[in-house]
């Protein structure tokens, strides 16, 4: 096990000024994988691969800082098959980590096809399958293993594979495993290395558990960060519409009706079923992706959603820390994001590789002081624009540009709705009511009135509104 003592903070050590090799050929791969990247219209490096190849390849720890969608997969990928050799039984050569059994399948399916070229056995282990056919697999000899942390504990426990000869580790996403709680884990598999081995690490952050992470188990790391004037310009456009509760639907359904793929984002399971069988029945068929699924009904899922049999998809956020595909084109908040570091996780699913992509983020008349702040927090300047089902700009959500505006967090909150048993000044037929003192422009509602002020007087079922054509239609 190979100990980095260095007191230096990664922070201070980043840096993206090394020189970019130009071409995967001048960056020391050999000829049958640059064929194969050719073959399959990848000719030029992104940034984050140019930076790091050639130093994967000469063998030196390194420590890499890109944002999703990147290229960071291929980045780690193409120098660990160059440099893994083959293996004996239940004991790899080479050991990638990673958060989830999403991102352990995609990582398999990214790096297989240059595996396959020097003859070498690629295999994904992670919790939701079974573990006694992973064991077989590793028992007949498997080269690289991209594994999640917790699986391959179990598998190291009932010793059905050995990490002792691993020569070459790749932690990706670390922040996201250390954000996960896997990080006792992680070191317990790294504490049972013994070869001499080179560590590769990707993360989005180098700071806490990441930073000890890198002092403890790197020797000498080169640090990279991808300049954003390396990167390709990220075009993404944010919308913040606020809705009533009884518009969220029909809104919902708005958005995802266009030719696009679109993504929703809930905070939970029950959450993501019921969303996905509202939307069904206002006729946009969508997928589901959360926790309590089967692995095997994971992966159809994602797979039909990659694939564009289903061009919607509503995940739960844990789900959906694996989700890595391109060509999304929405990305729905549909419940508000807990902080701003997790509407800035969420809404990099789009926008990826150079393409433009939509946020939008849902936000109800009581959410209106969080979403506030989250803008604030991102650094958004996109006004909160209320909206109602068969508004044409939903159709087309690039086409129109919300007012800007600093953020706003009221010290008060927002106007509550009436108590129970408080008695309300009486309205005549017809008449508005007025905002009570002290409260001045602030409504419970975005765009209509209060439901207590549309209930006829003779006891009439209210008329629904006049806007709403999916509420009418079934009327």
């Amino acid at each position: 096990m190979t100990l980095n003592t260095t007191e230096t903070k990664p922070e201070a050590m980043l840096s993206g000024t090394t020189p970019v090799r130009s071409g995967f050929a001048a960056l020391g791969l050999s000829r049958p994988i640059v064929a194969e990247l050719h073959r399959t219209g990848i000719n030029e490096p992104f940034p984050i691969q140019a930076l790091t190849i050639a130093d994967a390849l000469e063998g030196r720890d390194l420590c890499g800082r890109a944002r999703t969608g990147s290229g960071k997969t291929l980045a780690f990928g193409l120098p660990l098959v160059e440099r893994t050799t083959k293996s004996d039984r239940r004991a790899p050569r080479s050991l990638v980590l990673v958060p989830t059994r999403e991102l352990a399948s995609q990582v398999v399916e990214a790096i297989q096809p240059f595996a396959a070229i020097r003859g070498l056995k690629v295999l994904a282990v992670y919790g939701g399958v079974s573990l006694q056919r992973q064991a077989q697999a590793l028992n007949r000899g498997i080269d690289i293993v991209v594994a999640t942390p917790g699986r391959l504990n179990d598998l190291l426990e009932r010793r059905d594979m050995t990490v002792a000869d691993v020569s070459m580790v790749v932690l990706d996403e670390a922040d996201q495993m250390a954000d996960m709680g896997f990080m006792p884990q992680v070191e317990r598999i790294l504490q049972q290395i013994d070869y001499e081995h080179q560590t590769l690490l990707f993360s989005a952050t180098l700071d806490g558990e990441v930073d000890r992470l890198v002092k403890r188990y790197q020797h000498d790391p080169v640090f990279y960060e991808v300049d954003s004037s390396e990167e390709e310009p990220i075009e993404m456009h944010h919308r913040f519409i606020g809705v009533n509760e009884e518009d969220r639907i029909g809104v919902a359904a708005d958005i995802a009706a266009g030719p696009g793929r679109t993504l929703f984002f809930v905070r939970t399971q029950r959450g993501a079923d019921r969303l996905a069988k509202r939307l069904s029945q206002e006729g946009v068929p969508a997928g589901t992706l959360h926790g309590r699924m089967s692995q095997p009904q994971r992966e159809r899922a994602l797979q039909a959603f990659t694939r564009g049999s289903i061009r919607v998809l509503v995940a739960t956020n844990i789900a959906a820390r694996g989700i890595h595909v391109d060509g999304v084109d929405i990305v729905v908040h549909h419940d508000l994001p807990e902080d701003a570091k997790t509407y800035v996780h969420r809404s990099g699913r789009t926008a990826r590789a150079g393409a433009s992509g939509i946020v939008v983020t849902m936000v109800g008349w009581d959410e209106r002081r969080d979403a506030e702040t989250l803008r604030r927090q991102a650094g958004i300047r996109e006004a909160i624009e209320p909206m109602q089902p068969g508004d044409p700009r939903l159709a087309d959500l690039a086409a129109w540009t919300p007012e800007l505006s600093e953020p706003v967090v009221e010290r008060g909150g927002f106007r509550q709705p009436p108590q129970r048993g408080r008695r309300q000044q009486p309205q005549g037929r017809g008449q508005r009511s007025t905002p009570a003192e002290g409260h001045q422009g602030r409504s419970r509602t975005f765009g209509r009135k209060p439901h207590s002020q549309q209930t006829p007087t003779d006891g009439r079922r209210p008329d629904r509104f006049r806007g709403d054509r999916r509420s009418a239609a079934r009327s």
